[in-house]
């Protein structure tokens, strides 16, 4: 190569350069590489530990027994500006209004409820005073404060939006407050007093059959969690009369039908025939969509309206945090809940925050050995890290805790295998045909779905601050 007098006292790299440059020489030489990479990729630890049941039908049912109390859900407000209303639809969430029917008396009752504004640490209610009221939290967290053995103050429950209390003065029986509430954040409640109530009742025949019936079938002998129960006979001596029994199911069984995760995935021939070497290029789109896939199968796992887990957890498996933060104590409780607890899911987030508060207290969490992996776990359940549980705009999140199993009557993956040109179990890949544009499609399916056996068998810590960060 000549150098070539540009009449500037300065010589350019390229003159100064002898031999060939790497980047020419790369013409002419292959590479070492490797094969795609994708940032997207998690563990995935909810796919990992559920166990699966093939669904031949499409469907699951599961079947119960039948529970006689299954009114007392969240209730949901309304607001224009800072005026606040129920919805008088969900009045009957309240356990004596279940079933009621009629709009008109519900909306009455609704009008009726008048709001107020708590402060911090302002009292609710008193413990020992008539229970006068129905109490309708509509936003912020409230304490149930009762008296410990040695008279002090404890924690006995916390309540948040949607929640109540209260709601026995609909029986017409004077009870008396067995707790004191307390705001632990700035509160928004709804309150009906009880003079509204008896107006009402004088007002509608309706409305007081129906409590009257709610009260009569209340009666029915039933467990602790609300099962219609089965008499048994035991201690007893001689020709003792045994009780005869049944074991009652419910009426309409739940059913889980398999969702289906699906995408169309597009390669153009010219690609495979002229550069699938050293890698089939075919087989490498689908092993990123098919990981994907896999990634939007748990995301819909845990947030799905209709089946996700954060959303089918019974209302009384659901806890909130005492103070913000996720503490031992929290974990506690919500680990007191269900019999044999296996795993905890956490977003990473709430992992570290969790980590802080047991720093604090000079606590040092242990760790476990789980599929050849160290795992945080506390009382030696493991704390597996997922991502897709959700951090909101005000920095909170969840907990689950959860049983697996149907011989635990726990929480089970739901799949079915054996499909046609199946490429992993629950997971096909169907060949569509060639365009007039010479690609080639591949229609990519996933199906899936998750049941929850019995209603301890998953459980939720709500609005866990995991304070300021990036995720």
């Amino acid at each position: 190569m000549t150098a070539v007098d540009t009449g500037r006292n300065d010589t350019s790299v390229e003159a100064q350069r002898q031999a060939l440059s790497t980047a020419a020489a790369r013409n002419l030489a292959s590479t070492t590489k490797t094969a795609p990479q994708m940032q997207n990729i998690s563990s995935r630890w909810l796919l990992k530990v559920l166990p699966w049941t093939q669904v031949v039908g499409g469907a699951y049912r599961v079947n119960r027994r039948m529970t006689y109390t299954v009114g007392d859900g969240r209730l949901t407000f309304t607001n224009v500006g800072a005026d606040v209303r129920v919805v008088p639809a969900e009045l009957r969430e309240l356990p004596l209004l279940r079933e009621f029917e009629d709009l008109a008396v519900l909306s009455a009752l609704a009008e009726r409820f008048q709001q107020h504004e708590y402060a911090a640490g302002d009292m609710i209610v008193e413990a020992g005073q008539p229970v006068d009221q129905i109490v309708l939290i509509a936003h912020g967290k409230v304490n149930k404060i009762g008296r410990g053995d040695y008279g002090d103050e404890t924690v006995v429950g916390v309540l948040a939006d949607g929640d109540y209390f209260g709601d026995r003065a609909l029986s017409g029986e004077l009870e008396l407050w067995n707790f004191t509430a307390r705001a632990v954040t700035q509160c928004t409640v709804l309150t009906l007093p009880r003079q509204e109530l008896d107006r009402m009742n004088g007002q509608s025949e309706g409305l007081r059959e129906h409590v009257r019936s709610v009260l009569a079938r209340a009666g029915k002998p039933q467990n602790k969690h609300g099962e219609a129960e089965i008499d048994l006979s035991a201690g007893h001596e001689g020709e003792h009369d045994l009780p005869g029994t049944f074991v009652d199911y419910e009426t309409s069984p739940r059913e889980y039908e398999l969702s289906v995760a699906q995408t169309v995935l597009r390669v153009h021939t010219r690609v495979a025939d002229l550069y699938n070497e050293p890698m089939d290029q075919v087989e490498q789109q689908l092993k990123l969509t098919v990981e994907a896939l896999r990634e939007r199968q748990e995301s819909e796992m845990i947030n799905n309206r209709d089946f996700g887990l954060l959303h089918n957890a019974d209302l009384k498996q659901r806890i909130h945090t005492r103070t913000g933060p996720p503490t031992p104590d929290d974990l506690d409780e919500l680990l007191s809940r269900r019999r044999k607890t296996q795993f905890l899911f956490a977003h990473p987030s709430a992992i570290a925050a969790f980590g802080r508060e047991c720093n604090k207290r000079g606590l040092y969490p242990s760790t476990v050995d789980f599929n050849g992996h160290q795992i945080p776990a506390w009382r030696g359940v493991p704390i597996l890290p997922c991502n897709k549980i959700p951090i909101s705009d005000t920095r909170t999140t969840s907990i689950i805790a959860m049983r697996t199993g149907e011989d635990d009557q726990g929480v089970i993956g739901l799949h079915k295998t054996g499909l046609p040109d199946e490429y992993e179990p629950g997971l096909n890949v169907r060949f569509m045909g060639i365009s007039d544009k010479a690609i080639m499609s591949y229609l990519v399916s996933a199906y899936y779905s998750v049941a929850v056996l019995v209603p301890d068998a998953l459980g939720i810590l709500d609005n866990v601050q995991v304070g300021l960060g990036r995720d």
